[in-house]
């Protein structure tokens, strides 16, 4: 098949196969007497086991990693596993940081109902982003400790 008919089956634009192509997750194919890539259905299923692989969050460069261990006839399995633990590992640190975030968000929106913006001096830009009235400013970095 060619690449756009690849591309179709695939769900990705022909760009994505060229690039695929260039960064080693899909290899060159076969080329026709006219220089068109010939592709086979392998170039299917390794475009799905890519996509599957973004799909949890793995790199480009990680799916990458997994497809060179089958191509030197190694199980990737074990290295899967870790990479999974890993990005689940890293999920939950994004997600304590966002939920973090969120609070100071609630926070600073509660904050906000009872400033005046009259009160707000230009040389703060914005009280409400600025420590609160009465807190003691960091010397070094000017935030509130």
């Amino acid at each position: 098949m060619r690449i756009g008919e690849l591309a179709e089956r695939a769900g990705v634009s022909a760009k994505a196969i060229r690039y695929y192509e260039q960064i080693g997750v899909l290899p060159p194919p076969a080329r026709t007497p006219a220089g068109y890539r010939a592709y086979g259905e392998d170039a299917l299923d390794r475009v799905a086991f890519v996509r599957a692989g973004q799909a949890v969050g793995l790199t480009l460069g990680e799916v990458r990693e997994i497809i060179g261990f089958r191509d030197r006839g190694e199980t990737p399995c074990e290295h899967v596993h870790h990479l999974i633990l890993r990005r689940a590992d890293e999920l939950a640190r994004r997600i304590a940081d966002l939920s973090r975030i969120r609070r100071e968000l609630r926070r600073l929106a509660a904050r906000a109902e009872t400033l005046d913006p009259t009160d707000c001096p230009p040389s703060r830009v914005c009280h409400l982003l600025g420590p609160a009235a009465g807190q003691p400013r960091d010397a070094h970095s000017g935030r509130t400790p």
